[in-house]
């Protein structure tokens, strides 16, 4: 058999690359199989289902490297993680980082429930471990459909960690000894937070074009539902109205478009509000301390931003609204995790 050229000898005999150049200086890249007839049959453009299609072509096993889980994670990476939400990326990213060390030179037909279990076990962090483990499901599903295995997914049936929902709750006291040393930006993002009872990254990203007659529309980064908040209740603006109006009015040196920005009039990134939420936190800690207030001082240091959220479902008397509020299709959701405050009941007597 006559040799192959250099850029072809990466692929199994009779694979070919086909390279062909754009007008706009691209290069489309796609994968041929030539039989010994020598018919061309196209196998796509992605080189992975390309050479499965290759082993089926030659009725060959699927290629060794295909199938360990190494080659199996950076696909998932390459292909569904892009697909996700910002912040989903970024969650999926770091569990990656975990599962890689003791899954990646493992074969995926090798992996039991009692290897995930372990794993489940040996980990610390237990809520951590709960997130990767339903990522490797989800990685192990995504794997069955690319036709890289047929076994059944080795992460159903396997018992997750207990998990104990956050009960932090921010009283009034402790809201305003963090909102009193806040900059105008931390202060208006800690009101619309509120106000809204939406996600901190959904709060940076609300625009002055969300903002559509007697509504603000939020769009869910997380979950893509979209809600509608009235701004105004019988032609009188409310609370969320109001804070909007002074947001639009502040001074600012340009104009980004976005509600919450610095004093330049730039978007406030994560970053950015983080430095300025910690900058306020520790000064309202030190304030406290100063006062002889431990107790204050120690519930501060405990507030997050993310607090806000579950502040606002738990300030909201009736359970249906808060719900709608925050985004959730089952009341029990914002039962079970948000609301941190109990009902209010008389005495016997």
């Amino acid at each position: 058999m006559r040799p192959r050229k250099t850029h072809n000898r990466h692929l199994p005999q009779r694979m070919y690359q086909v390279n062909r150049k754009r007008k706009n200086g691209q290069v489309w890249v796609s994968y041929i199989y030539r039989g010994t007839d020598g018919v061309d049959i196209q196998l796509g453009r992605d080189l992975t289902q390309a050479r499965l299609k290759w082993a089926e072509l030659e009725s060959k096993a699927i290629p060794v490297d295909l199938k360990i889980m190494s080659g199996v994670f950076d696909r998932y990476k390459r292909d569904i993680i892009p697909k996700k939400s910002e912040r989903t990326q970024k969650d999926n990213t770091a569990e990656l980082r975990q599962l890689r060390p003791v899954f990646d030179q493992i074969p995926i037909d090798a992996i039991t429930p009692s290897m995930i279990a372990a794993y489940r076990d040996k980990r610390t962090a237990k809520t951590r471990a709960n997130r990767e483990i339903a990522l490797l499901s989800h990685v192990f599903n995504i794997a069955r459909e690319w036709g890289l295995t047929n076994r059944e997914n080795p992460c159903q049936g396997v018992r997750k960690n207990k998990e104990t929902p956050r009960d932090y709750y921010a009283n009034d006291v402790v809201w305003k000894a963090v909102y009193q040393k806040g900059e105008i930006e931390l202060q208006e993002a800690m009101d619309l937070a509120y106000l809204t009872g939406q996600r901190p990254a959904d709060v940076r990203l609300m625009r002055m074009e969300d903002v559509e007659g007697v509504y603000l529309r939020v769009g869910q980064g997380k979950t893509a539902k979209k809600i509608r908040i009235l701004m105004e209740v019988d032609g009188q603006k409310n609370s969320l109205g109001l804070l909007i109006e002074r947001i639009v009015a502040r001074p600012k040196k340009l104009n980004s478009g976005y509600l919450i920005v610095n004093k330049s009039g730039k978007k406030v990134s994560e970053r950015m509000l983080c430095q300025r939420w910690d900058d306020a936190r520790s000064k309202a800690v030190a304030e406290a301390v100063a006062n002889g207030d431990e107790g204050l001082a120690h519930k501060i240091a405990g507030f997050q931003f993310r607090d806000i959220r579950p502040k606002a479902a738990s300030e909201i008397l009736d359970l249906g609204d808060a719900s709608r509020l925050l985004g959730h299709s089952k009341q029990e959701t914002t039962k079970k995790i948000y609301v941190r405050v109990g009902a209010i009941a008389n005495p016997t007597k």
